[in-house]
């Protein structure tokens, strides 16, 4: 086990060795890896949690990495990607988690990887290394296939990952579906909320999630570069990038039902807002029944019946009338 400086809380090193299919030896330092790589017939595993700049130098100087890539280990939050150079490749990629508040977390994780290493960067507590030696020790059968097995573990574990978040954004999203009709079209502020958050996550998720179709793809067809090349990893390869396709189109698709569900809830307002108006309109064309009527007989003019008890009569029978007579119209036609 190596660790940060004293100074630094101490943070494990993890180093496994495979020769011929069979886990040889683990945690053993840094220096040794160049060791390990003298066989012909050795796969290397070296886990660098929170590496400092001085262990990500040595680190190149003994696998010959190029500054570019080391350069980009260091910036960090970088698009997921795969880069090829001379001799080796960086994958840089994003496992997620969802955190408080429908938040959802992307975690950085890159990996050098070359025929006979992958060199694993993450950090520390963040992402779930055990989880992925957990799978290669359950798949220890496939061993043989060197580096290209380890990488394989690494990508299934990080897409797995995606179908977990998604199906709590999924149940969300359901819920929120559900109760559009019942809030009747005037959510409340914590619905709103929700909503709000869950197009913010979707939107993170589909930065994080939909380059990994193009990331699997370049590593499926680079599989002989990494490893023994051997065809029969090529089923779980494609497994992994079928996963990566539906995650992708299942991001998508959720995006999607959160657009039409702030639609419905806009539809669904305007519809009421309709009604509304309508039934205003409607009391208001009564309204202004007698209105005109007592407007006409306020006249300072003779008209018939003018300052006589029958003029007093006439005019609250036309009122009354009409009133009725609109507020039957509109009943009928379904506006009161």
């Amino acid at each position: 086990m190596v660790t940060n400086d004293p100074g630094d809380a101490a943070v494990q090193r993890r180093s496994r060795a495979y020769r011929d299919g069979r886990l040889v030896a683990e945690n053993f330092p840094m220096a040794d890896v160049s060791d390990w790589l003298g066989h012909k017939d050795a796969t290397v595993w070296l886990d660098l949690p929170d590496p400092t700049p001085k262990e990500l130098d040595e680190l190149a100087e003994e696998l010959g990495l190029h500054e570019l890539a080391v350069e980009d280990v260091l910036r960090g939050r970088q698009r997921p990607k795969v880069d090829r150079y001379e001799g080796h490749q960086l994958f840089y990629a994003y496992a997620v988690r969802v955190g408080d508040d429908l938040q959802l977390e992307p975690v950085p994780v890159t990996a050098f990887m070359t025929r006979q290493a992958l060199i694993t960067v993450h950090q520390a507590g963040e992402f779930d290394i055990e989880d992925v030696v957990a799978r290669w020790d359950g798949s220890a059968d496939l061993a043989s296939h060197g580096c290209g097995f380890l990488l394989w573990a690494l990508l299934d574990h990080v897409v797995d990952g995606y179908f977990r978040a998604l199906q709590v954004f999924d149940d969300e999203v359901e819920e929120l579906s559900d109760q559009v009709f019942d809030m009747g079209g005037n959510p409340s502020g914590d619905e709103m909320l929700r909503l709000y958050r869950l197009r913010r996550a979707l939107l993170t998720a589909r930065r994080v999630i939909t380059p990994m179709r193009e990331v699997v793809n370049s590593l499926v067809h680079l599989r002989h570069e990494i490893g023994n090349g051997s065809s029969e990893l090529a089923p779980y390869y494609q497994d992994v990038y079928d996963h990566a396709i539906r995650a992708a189109e299942w991001t998508d698709n959720l995006r999607d039902l959160i657009g039409t569900i702030r639609e419905t809830q806009l539809a669904i307002q305007g519809n009421r807002m309709n009604l509304i108006m309508k039934k205003v309109t409607s009391w208001a064309a009564i309204i202004a029944v007698p209105t005109a009527v007592t407007g006409w007989y306020g006249q300072n003019l003779p008209y018939p019946g003018f300052q006589t008890t029958a003029g007093f009569w006439t005019s609250n029978g036309i009122i009354i009338t009409l009133s009725i007579g609109l507020y039957i119209a509109f009943r009928r036609r379904d506006w009161l």
